[in-house]
């Protein structure tokens, strides 16, 4: 994937670590995403799931008032990729987020990369194929 596909990408950073929710807004900012959040808590995730309509997610799985899972199964049902950054393995994980791309702690910067240019790739391919899918004008 080139640069140019991760500018503008709109990315949602729900991360209760100080210096790592930095080191991803840094990494985000360096590929010319937009970062939404970051937030720290499941209340403030959970109203940028609904209010700011992120393109994609880099979700930490533990945070100030609970597990994000509530936060991955929204993504999941509009359709938003994201990753899960956690220290646990899948075990750790419920059944139904087992199969999602992952970004473990700790990650280093061209592992955080290659995450977000994954992220950005998948809404690149999801908004074309909405556009595919769309009735041309008569």
């Amino acid at each position: 994937m080139t640069l140019e596909n991760a500018a503008g990408c709109r990315i949602l950073v729900v991360e209760d670590e100080t210096l790592i929710a930095l080191e991803i807004e840094a990494v985000l900012e360096a590929l010319e995403c937009v970062i939404v959040g970051p937030v720290s808590t499941l209340d403030g995730a959970l109203r940028l799931v609904r209010d700011a309509a992120p393109d994609a997610a880099i979700l930490d799985v533990t945070v100030r008032g609970g597990k994000s899972y509530p936060v991955a199964e929204q993504l999941l049902a509009r359709g938003v990729p994201f990753v899960l950054s956690s220290g646990y393995g899948d075990w750790a994980l419920p059944d139904t987020l087992r199969s999602q791309p992952r970004l473990n702690k700790p990650f280093t910067t061209a592992e955080l990369e290659e995450r977000v240019r994954f992220l950005c790739g998948e809404v690149a391919k999801r908004k074309r194929t909405l556009a595919s899918n769309r009735p041309s004008p008569s």
